[in-house]
C-alpha cells in the first residue's frame, strides 16, 4: 500500500475536520476521494502533505510513518492544488527551474529532466512565456510538470481540472493516465466531476468529516445507484401506467422519467405494454447519482 490512513481525526475548535477516517490506496492505482466543500478532503491532503498536524490516528506514505518520517515522505509527493501556485510574473522556464532547485536538481540532471517533462507536456514552445501570458489549460500543464519534476511515487491531483474547458480536461487526463501506465505513478485525486471519479479504480465518500461510503465505482453503483427510463412520447399514459404499479415518477418539460431497479424489471412492462414505447431511453445509474443516495448532497451545485 502506498497510504495506510487509520483512524486519522482533525479539529478546529469545536469543528471535528476530520472525525475517525480510515483508508488504503494501492500503488499504481487511481484513488478518487469525493466529498463536499467542507467534508474533510484539504484537511487530510493537507495532513498527508505534512502541511497540518493530526490529533489522532497513524498516516503512512510509502511504507513510512508520517510522525517520524515526514521529510522523507515529502518526496515521494507531488500535489497539484486547486489554486495554482506558479509565480505568474516568472517564465516557465524559471518556474520550473525553481521547483527542480528545491529537490537538488541542478545543472545536467536539472536539463535532463527539463527535457524529460517538456516532451511528456509538450512545453518546450512555453518554456520562455511568463505565466500570465499562458491560457488556463497551459498553466495546468505546468502545475503537474511542476509537481512531477522530482519524480514522485504519489501524485496528488486536487480539482486539477475544475474551470478548463472539456479538450483541455481531456489532454490533462490524457498525460496522467500515461504516466500512471509508464511509471506505475499513484495518483490521488480529488474532483467535483464525477465523470472522472467513474474511472477511478477506488472511491471513498466524505460527509461531515466521516467516512460514509468506499468501494470500486461499480460496486458502489450496484449498492446505491438507481437505473432510470426515460419517456418522450406517449407521456400521459406512461405516467398513468408506472403510477399504478408504485414507481418514482418526476416529470420534465417534454420527457418523463421512472427510477427502476435494473433493466430486467422493466421487460415486462414492455412486452405488455409496447404501445407506451414509442420513443424512450434507459440509464444507468452513474456516481452522482451515488454521491447524492450517500450524501444527500449534489456534488455539482456545492
Amino acid at each position: 500500500m502506498i497510504i495506510e490512513i487509520d483512524g486519522l481525526k482533525k479539529s478546529f475548535k469545536d469543528v471535528k475536520a476530520v472525525d475517525g477516517v480510515s483508508f488504503k490506496v494501492k500503488e499504481g492505482e487511481l484513488f478518487a476521494f469525493l466529498g463536499v466543500n467542507g467534508a474533510g478532503k484539504s484537511t487530510t491532503i493537507n495532513i498527508i502533505s505534512g502541511v497540518l498536524r493530526k490529533d489522532e490516528g497513524t498516516v503512512k506514505i510509502c511504507g513510512r510513518d508520517l510522525d517520524k518520517e515526514t521529510d522523507a515522505i515529502k518526496s515521494e509527493l507531488g500535489i497539484v492544488f486547486q489554486n495554482s501556485v506558479l509565480d505568474k510574473k516568472m517564465t516557465v522556464f524559471d518556474n520550473l527551474k525553481s521547483r527542480a532547485n528545491l529537490y537538488g536538481l541542478f545543472g545536467k540532471e536539472f536539463k535532463e529532466r527539463l527535457n524529460e517533462i517538456c516532451e511528456l507536456l509538450d512545453l518546450k514552445d512555453i518554456l520562455k512565456r511568463p505565466v500570465c501570458k499562458l491560457s488556463g489549460g497551459q498553466k495546468r500543464r505546468i502545475d503537474i510538470a511542476r509537481a512531477l519534476f522530482h519524480n514522485p511515487k504519489l501524485l496528488i491531483l486536487d480539482e486539477p481540472t475544475t474551470g478548463l474547458d472539456p479538450k483541455t480536461r481531456i489532454n490533462v487526463w490524457s498525460v496522467i493516465e500515461k504516466l500512471r501506465k509508464e511509471q506505475n505513478l499513484t495518483v490521488f485525486l480529488t474532483t467535483h466531476y464525477m465523470e472522472e471519479a467513474a474511472n477511478a479504480d477506488y472511491v471513498v465518500i466524505l460527509d461531515g468529516g466521516k467516512k460514509v461510503a468506499e468501494d470500486t465505482p461499480h460496486e458502489l453503483k450496484k449498492q446505491y445507484a438507481s437505473d432510470f427510463i426515460k419517456f418522450y412520447d406517449q407521456i400521459e399514459e406512461a405516467e398513468a401506467l408506472l403510477a399504478k404499479s408504485g414507481y418514482k415518477l418526476k416529470r420534465h418539460r417534454d420527457f418523463l422519467e421512472a427510477e427502476i431497479k435494473g433493466t430486467a424489471e422493466i421487460a415486462g412492462v414492455i412486452k405488455n405494454n409496447p404501445e407506451i414505447f414509442n420513443d424512450f431511453e434507459v440509464l444507468k445509474g452513474n456516481m452522482d447519482n451515488v454521491f447524492l443516495k450517500v450524501t444527500g448532497k449534489d456534488l455539482a451545485e456545492v
